[in-house]
């Protein structure tokens, strides 16, 4: 334990380090949600050709927006549907943004543009909830289920894999419970799955001098000479290491969790992330994908930590180090249009290349004949991947030690 306090005490006091963590949690608690929240995702829209142009005044906008769907919430039948249609239309007869922009207008459109493609006009500039007949929207769990179908068949998911998924589906429950959604959407949708791609840029730069940085700073010898030997070092930086990764995450989820809490509030928790994404298959509610967009950014976390040990190890250049630590997530990303699909799986299963966004989706793997849900490789691979580096980590560098 005194050995592992020491090296975590050494980790600390690097200036890169506290620079990474004050950076991290600048950018995504920061940026990403206090001002998203109050400014430039949920501020009353002004200057319309930038989001920064809006009003610093989401923490009213949001009430104003929950109170207004307080009209609707409950079951989401026909009939409710039909009614806030008509409302949004009677509202946006001045084309004024600020006369509708309470409503849930950007959700409403999905769902008539989703299940009423028909009533399309090719030739009109509007959106379709704008001159859609509010009296032919019904059969919404109908229209809903045909057109679930519909998509899994033009995805090439025929058979098994059809019926694997509507089987998923067949277990959430009808009606859908519905709130304000747009709240929930800046959470599930983006703000959690966009965590894991800044915590794998700062962990890096953090972690990859962890055991190049040795090399680099001439301390082979001392090491060699001390009580402790180089099995117990090795052993307590790779504590270190993954103690910084539930540091550093501890520390952002923490602070975002705070601020989703202090400007959304828990209502609408129990709504179904179908109210997000028409036609996901997952019987999940919202709380249910945050927790699950979470762990994944955690274990992601704890993996990709092992992996970047592992790099430095295998190095003697911090500078080596951190490029091949960055290649492990960013390249997969880069290359991902230019490969074939059943390569991009594989590579989504390296920590935070895939995407927790995964449960709005019908993504499977066929693992010796049985059909697995994406999301369910998502958070086991990437942290075994993780925890298998380790003994390879303390064998490299014992190795290089002794040479």
């Amino acid at each position: 334990m005194e050995l592992f306090l020491l090296e975590h005490k050494k980790l600390w006091k690097r200036k890169s380090v506290k620079i990474c963590v004050l950076l991290c949690f600048l950018y995504v608690v920061v940026f990403g949600n206090v001002l998203s929240y109050q400014w430039f995702q949920f501020g009353t829209a002004d200057d319309y050709s930038s989001a920064f142009g809006n009003n610093f005044d989401g923490y009213s906008n949001i009430r104003s927006k929950q109170a207004y769907a307080n009209g609707w919430r409950g079951p989401l039948t026909d009939k409710t549907l039909q009614q806030m249609v008509r409302d949004y239309q009677k509202k946006s007869k001045t084309d004024q943004i600020a006369d509708y922009e309470m409503t849930d207008w950007l959700t409403l459109n999905t769902w008539v543009e989703t299940l009423w493609p028909e009533l399309e006009k090719s030739d009109s500039p509007y959106l379709m909830i704008k001159y859609v007949d509010p009296d032919k929207l019904t059969g919404f769990y109908e229209r809903r289920q045909q057109a679930m179908g519909a998509f899994l068949e033009l995805n090439g998911q025929t058979g098994e894999e059809k019926k694997y998924f509507l089987n998923m589906n067949s277990k959430g429950q009808t009606p859908f419970g519905y709130d304000w959604v747009e709240g929930w959407s800046a959470v599930v949708a983006n703000s959690v799955s966009s965590i894991g791609k800044v915590m794998a840029l700062f962990l890096a730069i953090a972690l990859s001098p962890m055991f190049s940085g040795e090399w680099h700073n001439n301390t082979k010898s001392l090491i060699t000479t001390t009580r402790n030997g180089w099995q117990q070092i090795a052993l307590a930086k790779i504590g270190v290491g993954f103690a910084f990764a539930l540091e550093l995450f501890a520390l952002i989820a923490v602070g975002a969790i705070g601020a989703q809490l202090l400007f959304l509030g828990t209502r609408g928790w129990d709504m179904p992330i179908q109210c997000i994404k028409l036609l996901a298959t997952a019987p999940m509610n919202m709380l249910q994908a945050e927790v699950y967009e979470y762990a994944y950014v955690l274990l992601a976390s704890l993996g990709f930590t092992g992996i970047i040990l592992l790099l430095s190890t295998l190095v003697k250049s911090n500078f080596a180090s951190l490029l091949a630590s960055l290649a492990v997530v960013y390249v997969p990303m880069a290359i991902a249009q230019f490969i074939p699909y059943w390569a991009q799986k594989l590579l989504d299963l390296l920590p935070f290349v895939g995407d927790p966004t995964d449960i709005f989706r019908t993504t499977a793997y066929h693992l010796f004949g049985k059909i697995v849900w994406s999301p369910y490789l998502l958070v086991i691979v990437p942290v075994c991947l993780g925890l298998l580096c380790t003994p390879f980590s303390m064998n490299r560098w014992s190795r290089r030690m002794k040479a």
